[in-house]
C-alpha cells in the first residue's frame, strides 16, 4: 500500500490523539464493534459515532444549536471516520513490514482514537441547566471533591484556570489516578497530548475553537465560566464509581 505523509494530510484532518492515554469511555466500548481480521494485519474495531444524549437545542443558550450540530455531526464524525481509515492502512502497513507508515498511521489512530474517546465523555457529562445540569456535585463526588482540592470552590477555580490557560486547541479534564484514587486536573494539547498513564477522565471540556466560536466568538474565558450550567454532576459521579474500589 504506498501511503505518503502527503496523501494522508490532504485525506485525513489532521495526525495525532489519544488511544493509551485516555481510557475509552464505556459508551465508546459498547458502539464500538470487532470486525473480522484485516489482511495479515490483525483485527479491525468499526467505531460508531454516538448519539447525543439529549436534542440540538438542549444546551442552549450556554452552547446554542449551530454549535451542537457541527460540533457532533461534522467533527466528532470526522474522528470517528478518520480513526477507522488509520486504523486499516496501520493493519496494512503492519502487514506489509512497513513500520515507518506503521508510525504515521499509530499518530493518526492516537490523535483521532482520542477526539473519538473526550467527545464521547463530553456529551455524557453535559445536561440542560435546571434539568441536570448545573449546581454541584454531591454525595462521594463532593466528598472526593473536598478531600483531594479542599473544597468544590478551589477545584472549579483550578479547572477553570487549566481551561482557560490551555495553549491553542485543547481540552482540561477531572482524571481519577487510579494509583491512589486521587482526584486530579490535567490540561491536553490536541486531544493526547500531556495525558497520564495511570488516570481515567471523569470530566473535561474541549476548549478547540470549534466548541465554543460560533456562540461566544474568541471568548474562551466566557464560555468556560457559563459552561458551569451544563456540567451532569450525576453522570459524573457514575464515571468516578466505575472506577472507584468497593
Amino acid at each position: 500500500m504506498k501511503n505518503t505523509r502527503r496523501t494522508f494530510l490532504k485525506s485525513a484532518s489532521g495526525i495525532a490523539a489519544a488511544g493509551a492515554a485516555f481510557a475509552t469511555p464505556n459508551m465508546v466500548l459498547a458502539a464500538a464493534e470487532d470486525k473480522p481480521a484485516a489482511s495479515g494485519g490483525g483485527a479491525l474495531t468499526d467505531h460508531k459515532l454516538p448519539d447525543l444524549p439529549y436534542p440540538y437545542d438542549a444546551l442552549e443558550p450556554y452552547i446554542n444549536t449551530e454549535t451542537m450540530k457541527l460540533h457532533h455531526d461534522k467533527h466528532h464524525a470526522a474522528y470517528v471516520t478518520n480513526l477507522i481509515k488509520a486504523e486499516k492502512a496501520l493493519a496494512d502497513a503492519r502487514a506489509a513490514n512497513d513500520f515507518a507508515m506503521v508510525q504515521h498511521w499509530s499518530r493518526a489512530a492516537a490523535f483521532n482514537g482520542g477526539g473519538h474517546a473526550l467527545h464521547s465523555l463530553f456529551w455524557t457529562i453535559m445536561a440542560p441547566a435546571g434539568k441536570g445540569g448545573g449546581g454541584e456535585p454531591t454525595g462521594q463526588l463532593a466528598d472526593k471533591i473536598k478531600q483531594d482540592f479542599g473544597s468544590f470552590a478551589a477545584f472549579k477555580a483550578q479547572f477553570s484556570a487549566a481551561a482557560k490557560a490551555v495553549e491553542g486547541s485543547g481540552w482540561a479534564l477531572l482524571h481519577h489516578r487510579v494509583t491512589d484514587h486521587r482526584l486530579i486536573v490535567l490540561q491536553a494539547e490536541n486531544q493526547q497530548k500531556l495525558g497520564t498513564w495511570d488516570s481515567i477522565p471523569i470530566l473535561g471540556i474541549d476548549v478547540w475553537e470549534h466548541a465554543y466560536y460560533l456562540t461566544y466568538r474568541n471568548d474562551r474565558a466566557k464560555y468556560v465560566d457559563e459552561w458551569w450550567n451544563i456540567v451532569n454532576w450525576e453522570h459524573v459521579a457514575k464515571n468516578l464509581a466505575a472506577h472507584t474500589p468497593r
